[in-house]
Order: structure tokens, then sequence, then C-alpha cells
């Protein structure tokens, strides 16, 4: 069976603070570390009051001080946001904090709504068209400096700290292949591409003096509880957030509803649903029939899973219980 890992948003339930989300990823980190998880990973995202991982780095350090051997990182920081100097300074101070721990997720979608990014960064169009240059630059600073550099990442410079790629279409597909790069795709929550994108990522993949054979994490969404109903109930919050999403309301993570009839229309129903098409929801029996198929069709290497659930407990319960399913998938095997 592949390695399970995790990724957070820091979610901000309807009815908590910021401090109370932050300090539910300190938990959830934890739990995933107690349970065998790989990896605990982060994304930024900003202007979402539902989302408080907006500093992702200072998140990332958070977690990272409240565990001792789960590798931590970012899923992922959104390069046209930053400078490469700046993120190299971030995270080669992480991997001097948590040496051997550390992950550099690197997506190229600015995480937030036009204007929020053109105050993120001013040159926005021109980030995101310098994307593969800011990669090779980043690993440039975070590798050992060449005779000639004159451009120093202090802390960042021989931290090789591993990168990888993440995207939720085919040129992200196309540039980790060229690249020779780690990729995850976002299968989470963007469904269409993702066996083409499999396909075009193992067929193009060129060696590299960082990784010699492809390395594939695909992502899902995912609620395990005791009952299918209880698990459905918890996920109807992500299926709200998706609503609010595509009606451009912000809002705080939303508590679960018993039924989504009347919250969203016939067209909304469609729409989400085509987006979560994916997602494990249900009881350790019924998510794992869903789960066993998917990483069947996909053959990845990794899996990635959301657990966005109003209520930590649960949350909490969520994690265990997906690390169980692991341990039932394996013995099956």
């Amino acid at each position: 069976m592949i390695p399970f890992s995790i990724l957070d948003l820091s979610p901000i339930s309807e009815g908590h603070s910021v401090s109370e989300a932050l300090d539910a990823s300190r938990r959830m980190a934890q739990t995933a570390e107690a349970f065998g998880y790989n990896r605990f990973w982060l994304a930024e995202h900003h202007g979402m009051p539902g989302i408080a991982s907006a500093a992702t780095s200072i998140v990332i350090g958070h977690v990272g001080a409240a565990t001792k051997r789960i590798r931590i990182g970012s899923g992922g920081v959104m390069l046209p946001n930053h400078s490469p100097l700046v993120i190299a300074e971030q995270f080669g101070t992480l991997e001097a904090l948590f040496p051997g721990r550390v992950d550099l997720g690197l997506g190229r979608a600015p995480g937030t709504d036009m204007r929020t990014a053109r105050a993120l960064r001013r040159n926005l169009e021109a980030g995101a068209e310098s994307f593969p240059n800011d990669i090779i630059e980043l690993q440039r600073l975070l590798g050992s400096p060449g005779d000639d550099q004159t451009l120093l990442a202090v802390p960042g410079m021989g931290s090789n700290v591993p990168i990888w790629l993440l995207g939720s279409s085919l040129y992200s597909a196309h540039l980790a292949a060229a690249l020779g790069l780690r990729y995850a795709f976002a299968s989470h929550f963007a469904p269409d591409s993702l066996m083409e994108a499999i396909s075009i990522y193992r067929d193009r993949f060129q060696p590299s003096a960082d990784l010699a054979e492809p390395y594939m994490m695909v992502g899902v969404m995912g609620v395990v509880a005791d009952t299918d109903a209880e698990a459905e109930r918890h996920f109807t919050s992500s299926q709200q957030q998706f609503v609010n999403l595509r009606r451009n309301i912000r809002r705080p993570f939303p508590r679960p509803v018993d039924s989504m009839d009347g919250v969203w229309s016939e067209m909304e129903k469609f729409s989400v649903e085509h987006t979560l098409r994916y997602a494990v929801v249900g009881s350790q029996r019924t998510a794992g029939d869903k789960l066993s198929q998917f990483l069947a069709e996909t053959g990845a290497d990794e899996l990635i899973i959301s657990m966005p659930v109003h209520d930590v407990e649960a949350r909490l319960r969520s994690v265990e219980l997906f690390a169980g399913l692991g341990q039932l998938m394996r013995a099956a095997a």
C-alpha cells in the first residue's frame, strides 16, 4: 500500500476563531504523526474567511514545532505571489529548524481573487509567465552555490529542500516531467484532467539530479466516520463551501446540515458533485471500496487527503479512521 498524507487548510469553522483553527491544525498534525501518516502539508490561500493558512511558512513552523517525525510542508506555496529568494529563505529556515522533514510544494495559481492577488504581487502576469524560471531559480538558491553565484539565500543555500510541483491542469504535468520534479495533482477539486495528467507526467518524465523516476501524488477529499450517515453529514460542510465559492460568498467554514436539499440548486448540485466525484466519504467499509478503486485506477505513488470537517473532534476521528482504513487495505493486499 502507498503512503497516506494530509493536506490541511486550517479551516476557520463557523463559530470559531483563527486561534482555534491554528490550534486544530496543530492537533491534527500530532494525530497524523501518531497514526503513521507520511506528510502534513498546508495550503496558501488569501482573503478567505474560512482559511487560516495564508502565512503558510509560519503555520508550517507551528505544526513542525508540535511534531517530531512527520514530514511537513506546503501544498502549496503559490509562487507567483512571492519572489523565489523570499521562499528560499523561508523554507531554508524551516529546514534548519526541522532537518530532513520539510517539503516545498509549488503552485502557479494565485490562491485567491485577482484583486487580492495584485495586492500580494503587483506584477502578477509576469509572475505567472516566469513560473518555470522561478522554479529553476529556487532550485539554485536551495542548492550548493556556484563559484560565480552572487545571489545567496541565507538560510536556504545548501538545504536542498525537495521541490514538488502541484497542479490541476496538463500544464503542470508537462512542466513537472520536463524538470524532473515530484508531482501532486489536485484531483480533490479538479478531477477532469487527472488521468491524462498522470499519463503525460509518467510518459514524458526526464530524470533529474534530484529524482531518477517519476513520483506521483494524487489528492482526495475524505471524511470517514463510524457510519455512512455521520460521514455524509460532516461532508455537507465541504459541499456548502463549494456552493459558496460558486456564488462568490466568503464566509467561515460552514456547520454541517442534515440535508443539502434547499441549500443548493439542481445545477449547483450537479456541479459540486462533479467537482468532488473522487471524494471518499463514509464508514471504513464504504470508504475503503471507493478508495481501492481510485488507487487502482491512478496507480499513484502516494495519496494526500483533505479532511475539512467542521468539528475538530470529528476531524481527528476521521484522521484515525482513515489510518485504520489504510491498515485494513494493507492487510487485504
